[in-house]
């Protein structure tokens, strides 16, 4: 789950808007706490623009997975690092997404997140760069 979640990231700073729809479930509701937005094609529309970071680059990873007592239920955290392309200027968040493993075997967003990112200088931006792990840590 831990290695889903950074290849979800990934799509996004890869620019491929085809690898990001693979990682949404087809039922998707995005923006849970507001309006949310529904389906995959209508999720993929909203985040075109970020995915194609021509005004806004967003990065982000995992630092808790959590897998459910069913084994095809998981929710992921962690902090998520905007970049405006315009001014080069940082905003951090966190964003929550909650995955189900879906017929085919593979793990996809279910719902998903975040809480309005706030403006970080540059300590901010290499804590979030510090905090990256590349496999998921040893249950405590």
């Amino acid at each position: 789950m831990w290695a889903r979640e950074l290849g979800f990231a990934q799509s996004v700073a890869d620019h491929d808007a085809q690898a990001f729809a693979e990682f949404v479930h087809a039922d998707a509701v995005f923006g849970v706490s507001g309006q949310p937005t529904r389906g995959r094609q209508a999720i993929a529309a909203q985040w075109a623009g970020l995915i194609a970071g021509t005004r806004l680059e967003l990065r982000w990873y995992p630092d808790v997975v959590s897998i459910g007592g069913d084994g095809r239920t998981a929710y992921s955290s962690g902090p998520a690092l905007y970049r405006s392309v315009k001014d080069g200027s940082y905003r951090k968040g966190r964003f929550g997404s909650v995955w189900q493993l879906d017929r085919d075997g593979q793990w996809r967003v279910i719902f998903d997140d975040g809480i309005e990112p706030v403006a970080t200088d540059a300590a901010g931006v290499l804590a979030f760069e510090a905090g990256r792990r590349p496999v998921c840590p040893p249950a405590a």
